[in-house]
């Protein structure tokens, strides 16, 4: 998130909210997009897929990091990257190792999008947060976030957090485990842009102020063998507890879910979880058609 201020974060959402309204199927014609993916993936690697066919475009990669030359052969990453970008327009990276997205962006001239780098961030899911967010409150600003479930290891929630350094009096609640909790130079860092950051002990003491909720699993694959086992989920949102927020307070969730959240608030009207989910196509899409093209109607966006 480092990459991009406020002005780039609301020519993103700018955009996609023009995408999702207005089709261009033939945006990527004659493009190439590589997709790479070193780690597991549903959600992201699908919808960056569908974005890159709905705009026309064609897409070559894998899905598994397991056959590749790097796996088998020793290959390094930088190597790696130097072939693949000789045979796209541009890369979508995902990659168990902190920082890979960046030392990919150093070995290939064309854009590299980081589709998640280990624990430490995933900023195409930031910004289809923000998107969500954004199109239910109809501004970033002063907005009452609460995160809660694991936070050391949820790049998803260090993306966030970091994205929201950009606006003006944003209120940060924080509910984890002690051993999961926001990293101490991430909450430093955020209290030094401004950010007002508080901890909680419940999802009571958050759910009756909190405008969004927005709940984690356990990164149960973050763990390693140095680690004591990692704790099952230990705040869950059940019907009964969802009853003490607001009418207009919206559930986030970056997916997959385990039990942090009850199936039957999957019909509430505050459950958005899953429209998040689908946001992910327009926000990558995007990305994608700024990345590559020079298109005029959406590099005209607001502050550009």
């Amino acid at each position: 998130m480092a990459d991009l201020d406020r002005n780039d974060i609301e020519h993103v959402l700018w955009a996609a909210g023009v995408l999702k309204d207005t089709p261009r199927p033939e945006l990527l014609k004659n493009q190439v997009v590589a997709s790479c993916f070193f780690e597991a993936s549903t959600r992201t690697r699908l919808s960056f897929e569908a974005a890159v066919h709905r705009l026309g475009g064609a897409i070559v990669g894998f899905a598994d990091g397991n056959q590749t030359s790097m796996a088998n052969k020793g290959e390094s990453l930088a190597d790696s990257i130097k072939v693949i970008g000789s045979y796209a327009h541009a890369l979508i990276l995902r990659h168990p190792a902190a920082g890979a997205a960046r030392l990919a962006s150093e070995h290939t001239d064309i854009p590299v999008l980081n589709a998640g780098d280990g624990a430490n961030e995933h900023p195409t899911q930031a910004l289809t947060d923000l998107f969500t967010i954004h199109e239910h409150r109809g501004s970033l600003d002063e907005l009452r976030l609460a995160v809660c479930g694991d936070l050391r290891y949820s790049r998803t929630v260090h993306s966030l957090a970091r994205s929201l350094c950009f606006f003006r009096k944003v209120r940060l609640t924080c509910l984890a485990p002690p051993a999961l909790s926001l990293p101490a130079d991430l909450r430093a860092e955020l209290e030094n842009a401004g950010m007002s950051v508080h901890e909680a002990n419940s999802l009571e003491d958050v759910l009756t102020d909190a405008e969004v909720l927005y709940m984690t699993r356990i990164q149960r694959e973050r763990f390693t063998h140095k680690d004591a086992a990692p704790p099952t989920a230990p705040f869950q949102l059940t019907p009964a507890a969802l009853h003490t927020a607001g009418p207009r307070m919206q559930v986030l969730h970056p997916l997959p879910r385990q039990e942090e959240i009850r199936p039957e608030i999957d019909t509430d009207p505050r459950a958005w979880y899953f429209q998040q989910a689908a946001n992910g196509l327009w926000v990558r899409q995007a990305l994608l058609a700024l990345a590559i093209t020079r298109d005029p109607q959406l590099h005209g966006g607001p502050g550009h």
